[in-house]
């Protein structure tokens, strides 16, 4: 059992419970890859699984998991709406390695900016937020460029020991996941032209952005190579534009 498997196994059965999972095609190579790396004794395999659903409203629903030796374990799950909702992203990036944890905890919004979008979406988790804030300080900066991409509910965090792992970022996880569900069974298609076009843009370049900065480019390239890594970015984390092209 690592790390956050627990966090997969919950997401999974809820996910069943909630919703009318049908499987999403993971391109052939990328359910999974392993490799070998370091030396002698200190050698640990590296292995990386895929698992990936969609739903009515939902148009992607996929998790990387990354199992390592106790000093690398990641899991990125990612929740990717239909284009005719206006759903945020639902976004859990689980990350430890030898420096300790980095948590990221978001439902990432179409529009930051908007008060509309903020009251319709970040409003109601907010209590949700500063219920872990305590538990769970500020993990710090991060990029600039980042920002209109994360709502003010983000939690960020570097929890020092496992235990808060297990238990504070569980919960949480938890909790975020049960409240995007509920807005996924509010959720309404829209149909304004307009309004669908600019929610194509906002969530292209939500995946470019995250395609073109995913900080797992450079451990995936070393464990398994360049070629490898570009075609499990751009072919099954972030496929939208993929998947556009192929319908235009």
């Amino acid at each position: 059992m690592t790390l956050y498997q627990p966090f997969l196994d919950y997401a999974i059965a809820l996910l069943h419970e909630r919703l009318d999972l049908q499987p999403y095609p993971i391109p052939t190579g990328f359910e999974s890859k392993s490799a070998l790396v370091g030396k002698g004794k200190h050698q640990e395999e590296v292995l990386t699984t895929s698992t990936a659903f969609s739903a009515p409203k939902l148009r992607q629903i996929r998790a990387a998991h990354v199992q390592g030796g106790k000093s690398l374990q990641v899991l990125n799950f990612v929740i990717f709406p239909h284009l005719n909702y206006d759903l945020p992203f639902f976004g859990a990036d689980l990350v430890t390695l030898p420096g300790g944890h980095l948590i990221a905890l978001d439902m990432q919004p179409l529009f930051r900016d908007n008060p509309a979008y903020q009251a319709k979406y970040t409003q109601p988790i907010l209590p949700i937020f500063e219920a872990y804030q305590q538990h769970l300080p500020w993990g710090g900066d991060f990029p600039e460029e980042a920002r209109p991409f994360f709502s003010p509910a983000f939690l960020w965090t570097r929890p020092q020991q496992n235990e808060a792992v297990e238990t504070h970022v569980f919960e949480a996880f938890k909790d975020y996941l049960q409240a995007y569900l509920n807005f996924v069974d509010q959720a309404q298609p829209v149909t304004d032209s307009h309004s669908l076009a600019d929610i194509e843009q906002a969530q292209l370049r939500y995946l470019r952005y995250r395609a073109e900065k995913d900080p797992a480019r450079g451990m995936f390239t070393r464990f398994y190579g360049p070629e490898w890594t570009e075609e499990y970015i751009h072919g099954f984390l972030f496929d939208l534009e993929r998947k556009l092209a192929a319908v235009n």
